[in-house]
């Protein structure tokens, strides 16, 4: 297995990603930050590893074959085409793109660039969506109807260290992130188990001003979730949350099927409920079959001891192997702009009153050219930018 030679870009959560890096026999040959003290702590682990301030300056570094982008939320898309542009692979945390307009910019240069885009999205690969997606794809339950996926993340107001850490500055991008903005922690999981995308899109706030009980937010966001419908290109149907703030903590999917269902089960620890028809049993299973899944990986022992449920260790092996292969990503830059569209066009529907929107397909120029110049966004930007709309119902 040949090393792949990558750089990292941003040390606040692109530290978390260096030991996956390293054990999946990725070569960090350059890193790069505002922060001085980041620098050094990434240097006191990485040793003596040539820094950079600037991203410039970064993406010029001899012979990097590939970035991981860890900077602000919904800042990615300029530093991508960036690296395309200079035939560098990109591996992208969180979100692809915060305005239909980046989509489409971003989109465009992944289709010229000799280099290949991928989201950086997690929840897929935890444990119990990869046996979701085993068994969905298995046959047994038929054909999809209804899905739901849920993310659930409150961070109680008494946390001052977690607030500080998660929302450092009045203008930081967590103080204006539409519920339905943070959504690929939602969604992606449902799309990656079935392969369904969607193509229209309407939501419902959960609007809850008096505040109090949840602060991984900022208080302009008066909204405690966002309830997002999608019609799907197969004729099923998705309800998804965004990023929630009710109820306990915790990630739930569950996909509905004309045969049966299949679930991870709230507060199981990981379980999986299969559950069928009882005139729809395939021989050798149960009606009701609730249980631990297992890995069934080479890797179990790596993949247990990285974050996010073993999704942080797999989908930076999913990058590199995929360097190393020249094959394309799943989740490439349709993928990724696909539920930035829905974040997008789910929060002008809250702010419509309701009203559906239709998702567009970036594969096709006539969709982009609708939003080419579209640049409307509830952030403030590092370049000094106002937000154009707000960034809650009320």
């Amino acid at each position: 297995m040949r090393k792949v030679k990558i750089g990292v870009f941003g040390l606040g959560r692109g530290y978390s990603h260096l030991d996956s890096i390293l054990l999946n026999n990725g070569e960090i040959v350059a890193i790069c930050d505002v922060n001085e003290q980041k620098i050094a702590k990434a240097k006191e682990k990485l040793g003596d590893i040539a820094a950079y301030r600037d991203f410039d300056s970064f993406i010029e570094h001899p012979g990097m074959e590939a970035v991981l982008l860890c900077n602000f939320f919904h800042e990615h898309t300029a530093y991508a085409i960036k690296a395309l542009e200079h035939n560098i692979h990109v591996l992208s945390e969180c979100t692809s793109n915060a305005t239909m307009a980046d989509g489409v910019a971003l989109v465009r240069a992944a289709e010229k660039s000799k280099a290949f885009y991928m989201l950086d999205e997690n929840y897929p690969h935890m444990k119990f969506n990869r046996e979701m997606r085993k068994i969905y794809r298995g046959g047994t339950l038929g054909d999809l109807l209804f899905a739901e996926g849920e993310y659930n993340h409150p961070l109680d107001p008494a946390d001052e260290k977690s607030i500080n850490r998660w929302r450092p500055f009045d203008k930081h991008w967590r103080n204006y992130t539409p519920r339905s903005y943070y959504i690929t922690h939602s969604l992606a999981p449902l799309i990656f188990i079935t392969g369904a995308y969607p193509v229209r899109v309407s939501a419902m706030p959960v609007h809850y001003p008096k505040g109090g009980e949840d602060a991984l937010f900022g208080p302009a966001v008066t909204d405690r979730a966002a309830i997002i419908t999608c019609l799907n290109d197969d004729g099923s149907v998705y309800r998804v949350t965004g990023c929630a703030g009710f109820g306990a903590h915790g990630d739930s999917y569950r996909i509905c099927c004309d045969k049966g269902q299949v679930e991870n089960v709230r507060g199981s620890g990981g379980k999986i409920m299969l559950r069928y028809n009882k005139w729809n049993v395939p021989e050798g299973m149960e009606e009701n079959n609730f249980y631990m899944p297992e890995w069934n990986d080479p890797q179990e022992n790596l993949i247990e001891k990285s974050g996010h449920g073993g999704g942080d260790f797999i989908v930076v092996r999913e990058f590199l192997n995929c360097i190393r292969e020249n094959k394309k990503p799943e989740f490439d830059e349709y993928f990724a702009t696909n539920m930035a569209s829905v974040a997008i066009l789910a929060h002008r529907s809250i702010l419509a009153g309701g009203q559906p929107f239709d998702v567009p397909d970036f594969r096709r120029e006539e969709d982009r050219v609708q939003y080419e110049n579209d640049r409307e966004t509830p952030f403030y930007g590092s370049d000094g930018s106002e937000p154009t709309i707000p960034c809650s119902s009320h």
